[in-house]
């Protein structure tokens, strides 16, 4: 069994594993990382690609497209490691990106995940959208960055260089322990894609664990490699997600007050999209709200299945009101009284 293994989730993505995967294929020659690329039923030919190009390399072909949520479970069912990396396709990784982390996760068995420093591929001085320095929510469960706030990016001066307990790692490069991501139960299958690194996260936090972000390691994505940056069905995924992490891991108490909080403020993103002339948007609120209270009894019994608890890193404030009214643009803009068990 290697001690760490690399998995590299395709979807039509035959051009990124043409441009980084022998980056990372150099960047993993210890022998204790294994480099794994699993194939969600691609069409574009990225199977036969694998075979020819990197025979070396072990593939896995899902047999259909389930998602990254159902991809990823389907594809670590059968990798045995300690640790696993979730690593998008559209990554370039740097010389050395792996063992800072390891070390970091090494040094405390409480923290079940973290994630390094995410930069943008073409703006290498700024950080990406996906996951920039660690994520965060809101106490409306608006999820937000070090290095991110909405459509704002920072640019790196190492302000966030130091290693810190976040709220969610992203998966576009999330490193995790295996033995706690399937007793956990791995990432929801009913999600699909977006906002499934943050639940899977939540999950552990309220197991007790705790999740960091690794800034001595950092890597360069691309971004909106599957779903392009404006689209209705990305629109539809993150509110439909959204409201289902909040339900299965809020503490009681909470579920019921910030559900109806949440439902307004959707409402009010919607009009919003109208008035900027994106109605297939505007449609994707209310469908993503239909689909999400179809589901809410099965959502109860994840609920019945879990710990519950308040938890850390939760900002005790509307991040929607802090950004966007107070034109607070910087993680570093915000008060570390604000965040504290919620």
């Amino acid at each position: 069994m290697k001690k760490v293994a690399v998995v590299i989730l395709n979807y039509n993505g035959k051009p990124f594993l043409e441009r980084f995967l022998p980056n990372v294929i150099e960047s993993c020659d210890s022998d204790w990382v294994e480099v794994i690329v699993a194939d969600n039923a691609s069409t574009d030919g990225s199977v036969d690609f694998m075979r020819e190009r990197f025979p070396a390399i072990r593939l896995i072909v899902n047999g259909s497209n389930g998602g990254f949520a159902t991809g990823y479970n389907q594809a670590l069912q059968q990798v045995e490691a300690q640790y696993y990396v979730l690593l998008n396709s559209d990554i370039e990784v740097t010389r050395g990106w792996i063992e800072p982390v390891i070390q970091l996760m090494e040094s405390d068995p409480q923290i079940a995940a973290c994630q390094p420093k995410i930069l943008s591929y073409h703006h290498k001085e700024r950080f990406e959208y996906a996951g920039a320095c660690g994520g965060f929510i809101d106490k409306y469960g608006y999820p937000f960055c070090r290095g991110r706030m909405f459509q704002h990016l920072e640019e790196d001066k190492g302000q966030y260089d130091a290693p810190m307990e976040v709220f969610w790692a992203t998966g576009a490069c999330m490193f995790v322990r295996a033995g706690l991501y399937h007793q956990i139960g791995g990432l929801d299958d009913s999600f699909f894609a977006h906002m499934e690194e943050i639940d899977l996260c939540w999950r552990l936090k309220n197991a007790g664990y705790r999740v960091f972000c690794c800034p001595q390691s950092a890597v360069y994505h691309i971004g909106g490699g599957t779903l392009p940056k404006n689209s209705p069905r990305k629109t539809y995924l993150n509110f439909r997600n959204n409201l289902s992490l909040l339900v299965k891991n809020l503490p009681s108490d909470r579920v019921f007050p910030v559900i109806f909080c949440r439902i307004f403020l959707d409402w009010v993103a919607a009009l919003k999209f109208l008035f900027e002339g994106c109605k297939d948007d505007f449609r994707m609120v209310f469908k993503a709200h239909r689909d999400f209270f179809s589901r809410l009894k099965p959502l109860r019994e994840m609920r019945s299945k879990a710990a519950h608890h308040k938890v850390s890193c939760i900002y005790r404030k509307n991040i929607v009101i802090q950004s966007i009214l107070l034109r607070k643009h910087k993680f570093s803009d915000l008060k570390s009284k604000d965040f504290s068990a919620y």
